[in-house]
């Protein structure tokens, strides 16, 4: 099959940094290591099957962290797809460690940058990662620092772009005084849209927008969208990615998964269409902020 007729190819294409093009429907890979992104996951063989089934899709871009397992998610990655094929961006994070599941703590100190990249390309059998993101601010040390951590490892060839993950406007103008930022990751989804504004200035500014959460992961859909589900046959899952698609050009949904089920539902988003009416319908309802839902 032609690449661009490729299912997750559908959904068009975004560029990160002026010179790695996607497919628009990503991978997130936190999702197929065990309970509380803790150690290996329960199916092995499946979490394998789901990561080869993704790129037979036409998916290309797979963001991970060192944090999710921790380690498993790369090394798991790896063991699926390497060689990998042409094409393919691999996007990785740094800044959490981890002591047990469901515990996280930060650490994006320049000393730890610099030692999980090392950590990060032996798993992933790289030579340079495409896109090496801050996963969050750490309180205990300078964001500037941070940053600074980053752009010394672009510099000497060990990444490709930097990017940003759960961060505010301030922050990423912040950054960008210190190096070219090619994507930031926040929360983001039709019932959660407290960063519509970062989206907006990602679109102006060329920055690609990778959404985790995307489907507002444990709440109950908005009746707007279980109806016009119900009415084109499809899943509430669907829809709100479509939405996501078509709320701008730069957003690069990276929903995850441990199944192939739920990863071919998902992937199926990229040629699903909201009509005009049924995108004003959406666009019409005003979500509860993220802290005042049940």
């Amino acid at each position: 099959m032609p690449a661009e007729t490729l299912p997750a190819a559908q959904a068009g294409t975004v560029t990160l940094g002026g010179d790695l093009t996607v497919n628009r429907l990503g991978f997130g890979a936190m999702r197929i290591t065990g309970k509380g992104i803790w150690g290996p996951p329960a199916d092995r063989n499946a979490a394998l099957a789901t990561l080869r089934r993704a790129v037979e899709l036409g998916v290309n871009f797979i963001d991970t962290a060192d944090s999710y397992g921790p380690d498993v998610s790369e090394e798991l990655i790896a063991e699926a797809l390497a060689p990998y094929p042409a094409g393919l961006v691999i996007a990785t994070k740094v800044g959490w460690t981890r002591h047990g599941p469901g515990v996280w703590q930060h650490d994006a100190s320049p000393a730890h940058i610099a030692q999980a990249v090392e950590g990060s390309l032996k798993r992933l059998r790289l030579e340079r990662i495409d896109v090496y993101q801050l996963h969050v601010p750490d309180p205990a040390t300078s964001f500037d620092a941070s940053v600074e951590a980053l752009a010394r490892l672009r510099d000497q060839g060990k990444v490709r772009h930097v990017g940003l993950s759960n961060v505010t406007l301030e922050h990423i103008r912040r950054a960008e005084k210190i190096a070219p930022i090619v994507s930031v990751q926040n929360r983001y989804s039709f019932s959660d849209r407290e960063w519509d504004f970062v989206v907006d200035y990602c679109a102006a500014n060329g920055i690609a927008f990778l959404p985790w959460g995307p489907m507002a992961q444990g709440r109950k859909a908005n009746e707007t969208i279980e109806q016009i589900a119900a009415a084109r046959n499809t899943s509430t899952a669907v829809v709100s990615l479509a939405w996501l698609l078509l709320r701008s050009p730069v957003i690069l949904p990276i929903p995850g998964t441990g199944s192939v089920k739920h990863l071919e539902e998902n992937v199926s988003a990229a040629a699903f269409r909201l009509t005009g009416e049924e995108f004003a319908a959406l666009n019409a309802v005003t979500p509860k902020p993220y802290w005042l839902r049940g």
